[in-house]
């Protein structure tokens, strides 16, 4: 399942968004776009990456480089599920009439070459089977890594940055980056001077398996619990989570263990009229369990806003620091 959060998938907030896809191009920038230069990269997968001239007609099959890609002002001429990326990412809008290029594990290659890319970007996580299907054709692959519980927000910023140079956009991701520290310490701050009662989290994703819900807790190395923690929450999970996002499993009664702690999810209003997805939390809401743990009986549980993609670049991260915040303060 990894980052995708329905399994029929196979899985403004105090601030604004600050630099994210708003500024304009730089002087350096607009200087490259006059005498291209050759560019060479080592990507991810320690491939080398050899470029003309930076990219400008792009393909991206996973939303995050969908999501870093626009927020570096390039239109991508090609997108893995574009009625997916604009549902769950609302971070920066795709034009919903970019080329559909299939499923982000399993695009259609006609799809993908049709748009007549030079350079196709994929993550890292799907698997080399997918690199060595694209690598097949005569166009650069760029291969970046959707995560590391090491230290995924450091890992969100270098995958932003490696795209940026296969882009051309050094300058713009710089300050795009600068933009997203200053506003991460404005958010410390302002949790800190709030002087809230607990500052003590978790947070959760779920769907329906029959009449069970499936949890999906976000523990230590999760992109999504690390930015907590960076504005001075303190992530209470404890369970077992997975090596690359952070994300464990559990069930009602194993969500109890966070105590009085406040409680985030995703919510999926968003999909409340899609074709065969079942609301989650109406089932949770019925459950005795649930009615009666102690961050229900506190009222410390928290919505994040549709369209907050948890697993993004820069601007999603931001607009998971402010749900955080407007739901605190």
């Amino acid at each position: 399942m990894r980052a995708q959060l329905l399994p029929i998938l196979a899985l403004a907030g105090m601030f604004a968004l600050g630099a994210c896809g708003t500024s304009q191009p730089s002087a350096d920038d607009d200087a490259a776009a006059a005498d291209p230069q050759p560019i060479t990269l080592t990507d991810a997968a320690d491939r080398t990456v050899e470029l003309d001239a930076p990219a400008d007609r792009v393909v991206v099959l996973e939303w995050q480089q969908v999501e870093d890609v626009l927020t570096l002002g390039v239109e991508p001429v090609g997108v893995a599920d574009v009625e997916g990326y604009n549902t769950w990412d609302t971070a920066e809008e795709l034009d919903p009439d970019t080329t559909d290029v299939g499923a982000r594990g399993e695009p259609n290659m006609d799809a993908v070459f049709s748009t007549n890319p030079d350079l196709v970007i994929v993550e890292f996580e799907r698997g080399s089977p997918l690199i060595r299907q694209l690598e097949k054709y005569d166009v650069p692959v760029l291969v970046t890594k959707g995560a590391d519980a090491e230290d995924p927000i450091a890992n969100m910023k270098a995958t932003f940055t490696l795209i940026a140079q296969a882009l051309g956009k050094e300058d713009k991701a710089s300050e795009v980056l600068d933009a997203f520290d200053a506003h991460l310490a404005d958010a410390r701050q302002t949790i800190a001077d709030a002087d809230l009662e607990t500052t003590e989290f978790a947070f959760i994703d779920a769907y329906l398996d029959g009449s069970n819900v499936s949890i999906r807790p976000f523990g230590q190395g999760s992109l999504v619990g690390e930015l907590g923690e960076a504005i001075g929450l303190t992530n209470v999970w404890k369970g077992d989570v997975d090596e690359a996002y952070g994300l464990g499993t559990t069930d009602v009664e194993g969500l109890t263990a966070i105590g009085d702690a406040h409680l985030f999810f995703t919510s999926t209003d968003a999909l409340t009229d899609a074709a065969g997805y079942e609301p989650w939390m109406p089932a949770l809401e019925q459950n005795a369990i649930w009615r009666n743990a102690a961050f229900v009986e506190a009222d410390r549980v928290h919505p994040f806003p549709s369209g907050v993609w948890t697993f993004g670049g820069p601007g999603s991260s931001q607009q998971v620091v402010d749900a955080f915040v407007d739901a605190l303060t």
